[in-house]
């Protein structure tokens, strides 16, 4: 009667698995290849989609297969599967499914707006429908806290069981020593930059080089082109994004790294899990633990900078630098710049805190999205020193509060520290790592990430997974420590 009860369940939940999957590739054709005439149709679509999603996740028969297989002896898959299902069997049906539907529809179409604001720096444009959003988003976290705080109920959906206290008190610990780091940095010169010609199809050959080098798998992926990049689906079927800029190809390459970790943990989940609720990553918070270690203590290693140099050389010819050791400054440089995804690595959470500061605010109701143009820039000023020139090097920079995803920021942040816990450990178990970095060489790195993190896919809580792959409970302090030691030593500090 169990086993009966579970394989229903399982059953109805992989054709869940399966449609929203099929949600997921609308909203990457909507990023990709969408006509920009098709934006209202696409919001019907998605809206569509989302009904039908919710009223399967809400379905009375979920409950009562779950209550079946209460107290049942499972073995750890099959719990930690009944897990996920019965978590998003109870915040579902605190959504009232046209609350759902019309937060689907509005989002779909917001984004095309903030696109279309972003590209004439017209914030004003888009203030009606980013207060739209934030209020269905407020009323949607609402319904999820039921009487609690309604951000962490937002960010529960994100990073489950992390709070807002809990990350705030994580921020205060880094941002004096982010801070005194950077002002240290940026007193000494500025190293030399990358120059040449970058053609766009000489940057995206070596950005798909780069995806294999860090073992994406290009018979279940692909590379396509995007305003923002950004990598979606997961088990056969994980793709990914990424941007040119004539003048500076690091654009291209690092955010193509940067969504490869993304991918490679999708792709790395065990193939019995494909379609489960165990079949994709267990939180954005591990996602960015990926991305971030690809990316920086990986890809941006005074070890892998030199191999990346001579590729560069082989491909662009004369780059302006001569040395590794120059380009590996270069590849690190900390600059003042107001762009989140093009940060360094010292600056790059202090961009974060100021998202999850304001965010809070306007989901609070302390700052009205109307008014987030002049918070965002005097705040930006207050930490960074310089003034915002315009909208799209400022508030309209990100996708996401387009897209409605409150709680999404901090994330990234908590990203790093997972990454930073993560290297101090694959350091210490593949000592000669340097050397194979030194050839091009990640299949060590990354099989031992594959093997840690990403294969477990949901099996485990967040917190878990990385304590276990770590053999400690998470913590700033060792991403702080590496930056600190990293920046150190090339500004000589």
């Amino acid at each position: 009667m169990i086993n009966d009860t579970l394989s229903a369940l399982l059953d109805f939940q992989k054709e869940t698995e399966a449609l929203a999957q099929v949600a997921g590739r609308l909203s990457w054709d909507q990023e990709t290849m969408m006509p920009r005439g098709a934006a209202m149709q696409r919001g019907e679509e998605m809206a569509a989609m989302e009904s039908v999603l919710h009223a399967r996740r809400t379905d009375p028969r979920v409950g009562e297969w779950l209550s079946g297989l209460e107290g049942s002896e499972l073995d750890p898959v099959a719990a930690a599967k009944l897990r996920h299902i019965r978590r998003s069997f109870d915040r579902a049906n605190k959504v009232p499914a046209k609350l759902a539907a019309e937060i689907a529809r509005v989002t779909s179409v917001s984004q095309g707006k903030w696109a279309a604001a972003r590209a004439q720096d017209d914030f004003a444009a888009f203030a009606p429908v980013l207060a739209q959003v934030v209020a269905l988003k407020r009323e949607e976290g609402a319904a999820l806290a039921d009487g609690g705080d309604v951000y962490d109920a937002m960010l529960d959906d994100y990073e489950p069981e992390m709070t807002a206290a809990e990350l705030d008190a994580m921020f205060g610990e880094m941002r004096p020593r982010l801070r005194a780091l950077r002002e240290a940095v940026l007193a000494q010169p500025e190293p030399k930059a990358v120059t040449g010609s970058f053609p766009e199809e000489a940057q995206l050959a070596l950005s798909a080089k780069l995806a294999g080098v860090f073992g994406y798998d290009f018979e279940r992926g692909r590379i396509d082109k995007a305003v923002h990049p950004f990598s979606s689906g997961s088990g056969s079927d994980v793709r990914i994004t990424t941007r040119t800029n004539p003048a500076d190809p690091f654009n291209c390459f690092y955010s193509t790294i940067h969504e490869v970790g993304h991918a490679c943990y999708e792709q790395g989940i065990d193939p019995d899990y494909a379609l489960t609720p165990l079949g994709q990553g267990v939180s954005m918070g591990v996602h960015e633990s990926q991305s971030r270690i690809y990316e920086n203590q990986l890809g941006r290693s005074r070890a892998f900078a030199g191999f990346l140099f001579e590729q560069m050389q082989e491909v662009f010819g004369d780059i302006g630098i001569d040395s590794p050791e120059a380009f590996y400054a270069a590849v690190n440089r900390v600059q003042k710049d107001f762009i989140r995804t093009e940060a360094d690595e010292v600056q790059y959470n202090l961009h974060i805190m100021l998202r999850f500061d304001l965010e809070r605010a306007m989901v609070a109701g302390d700052l009205a999205p109307a008014e987030l143009e002049g918070a965002w820039n005097e705040r930006f000023e207050k930490d960074f020193g310089y003034a915002v020139p315009r909208a799209s090097l400022g508030c309209l920079q990100d996708v996401h509060w387009s897209v409605g995803l409150f709680g999404y920021f901090p994330t990234y942040s908590l990203g790093n520290v997972y990454a930073g816990c993560l290297h101090e450990a694959l350091r210490s178990d593949i000592p000669g790592l340097d050397d194979q970095l030194a050839r091009g060489e990640t299949g060590q790195a990354t099989g031992w990430l594959r093997e840690r993190v990403q294969r477990h896919g949901g099996l485990m809580k967040p917190r878990e997974v990385i304590a276990r792959a770590c053999g400690r409970e998470p913590g700033a302090g060792p991403l702080l420590d590496y930056i600190e030691a990293k920046f150190s030593g090339i500004y000589g500090l």
